[in-house]
């Protein structure tokens, strides 16, 4: 007895109006995953959820943390976060932005918490993301979660001001 895949697979389509030509995305369904895919339109394709940012940076090395942050020329904004963390891979191009636009005023360098525990630990980082500006090596000021390009530079110009 053979089984064919689009019986063995079900379907659950919420009832919608045919009326829409988009009718067809608002439906519930299974993940996409385990859907037998139907191909109407060559013309659609979906972009993929993640895509992998190649982010432009300077690599240099440290014997410690505490000499990146003594050696810095400018202040530096570290970014504590995580691979795993939705918010702080959100912001990944804002923090390029932001790199970009205070090249002159800030140095901008990120700590994954994973690998790095003792250095969270030591400032103590319980919430992700969390960003602290160092000044002349020490904390100077410190916030949590993401925040868009504009806010994260007024919040530095601020802090750089006081």
């Amino acid at each position: 007895m053979a089984i064919s895949m689009a019986a063995a697979v079900p379907t659950f389509v919420a009832k919608t109006s045919t009326n829409s030509k988009l009718a067809h995305l608002s439906s519930l369904q299974f993940p996409a995953a385990l859907r037998i895919p139907r191909i109407r339109n060559n013309c659609l394709k979906s972009k993929p959820r993640f895509q992998t940012l190649k982010v432009a940076s300077k690599k240099q090395t440290f014997a410690s943390f505490d000499e990146l942050l003594e050696k810095s020329e400018k202040p530096v904004l570290v970014d504590f976060y995580a691979t795993w963390c939705g918010p702080c891979q959100f912001m990944v191009p804002i923090l390029e932005q932001v790199s970009a636009s205070m090249i002159d005023k800030i140095q901008i360098v990120k700590i994954d918490t994973e690998k790095y525990p003792t250095i969270a630990n030591k400032y103590k980082i319980e919430a992700l993301p969390t960003f602290i500006l160092f000044k002349d090596g020490k904390p100077f000021d410190r916030f949590e979660g993401a925040m868009a390009a504009d806010k994260l530079i007024q919040r530095i110009e601020a802090s750089l001001a006081s």
